[in-house]
C-alpha cells in the first residue's frame, strides 16, 4: 500500500513539473519585461517647459535692451556694456592692475581716450551662464572675468535661470550699479573659466559684426 502511494506521488510530481516550470518561466519573463519598460513620466512633467521659458525670457530681454544690444545677442550670443568710469589721465596699463578688485581702481589706470572721446576705455561682454568679461575695446586686451550668479527663485525645481534671463539679470545689475556688481563678484584673471582664445575670437566676431553693420564700436554702446 505504501509503495503504491509513493508511486502515485512520483507520477503526480512528474506530470506537474512542466506546468510548474511554465508558470515560473512566465513570471520571470513578466518581471524582466516590467524592468525593461521605462516608467512613465509624471503627468506634471512638461518636456517643453524649458524651451517655452527661454522663449519668454528672450522676449523680455528684447523689450529691455536697445536694438543694437538685442541684435548683438541674437547674432553673437552676448551683449556688450561699456564701463562708466573714465581714466584720470593717459597712463600705461600694467597687467597686474587687473588684479584689483574694485572697478574704480584698475579702470582708472587703463590706457585709453580721454573723457571727451566717445569710445569707452573699457567694456564688458555678458554671456549666459558664464562670467562677465572685462576688456579694453581700443586694444582688445582682456582684463578680468567676474563670476556672478542669479539663481532661479521661481520654485519650479529649476536650478538656474533660462539663458536669456541670466543675461538680462547681469545686464540690469551692471547698468544700474556697476561698482556694486564688480565689487561683490569673484574676480579672476581671464582663463579661470573663460577661454582666452575664445574671448579674442568673440571680440573679432564683434568687430566684424559692427563692420558689416557699418557702425563703429562706440556708437550705441550702453554704458554701465
Amino acid at each position: 500500500m505504501l509503495l503504491a502511494l509513493l508511486v502515485l506521488a512520483l507520477m503526480a510530481a512528474i506530470l506537474a513539473a512542466p506546468l510548474v516550470a511554465r508558470t515560473i518561466a512566465g513570471r520571470r519573463s513578466e518581471t524582466s519585461r516590467r524592468r525593461r519598460v521605462p516608467r512613465a513620466a509624471p503627468l506634471s512633467y512638461d518636456p517643453g517647459r524649458e524651451r517655452r521659458a527661454e522663449q519668454r525670457a528672450r522676449e523680455l530681454l528684447r523689450s529691455c535692451v536697445n536694438d543694437e544690444e538685442w541684435a548683438m545677442y541674437r547674432d553673437l550670443g552676448f551683449i556688450r556694456v561699456a564701463g562708466k568710469h573714465r581714466p584720470r589721465g593717459r597712463r600705461a596699463t600694467d597687467a597686474r592692475d587687473t588684479g584689483a578688485r574694485s572697478a574704480g581702481t584698475f579702470h582708472n589706470k587703463l590706457e585709453g581716450p580721454d573723457a571727451r572721446n566717445a569710445e569707452p576705455p573699457y567694456a564688458y561682454l555678458i554671456y549666459p551662464h558664464k562670467p562677465i568679461l572685462a576688456y579694453v575695446p581700443a586694444t582688445a586686451q582682456l582684463l578680468s572675468e567676474y563670476c556672478v550668479e542669479f539663481p532661479d527663485l521661481t520654485g519650479d525645481g529649476a536650478t538656474r535661470l533660462p539663458a536669456s534671463d541670466d543675461v538680462l539679470a547681469k545686464w540690469m545689475a551692471l547698468t544700474s550699479d556697476e561698482n556694486r556688481v564688480i565689487g561683490r563678484a569673484n574676480m579672476h584673471l581671464v582663463g579661470r573659466q573663460l577661454d582666452p582664445a575664445r574671448m579674442r575670437r568673440d571680440l573679432w566676431r564683434l568687430s566684424e559684426w559692427e563692420r558689416r553693420r557699418g557702425a563703429p564700436g562706440s556708437v550705441g554702446t550702453r554704458r554701465a
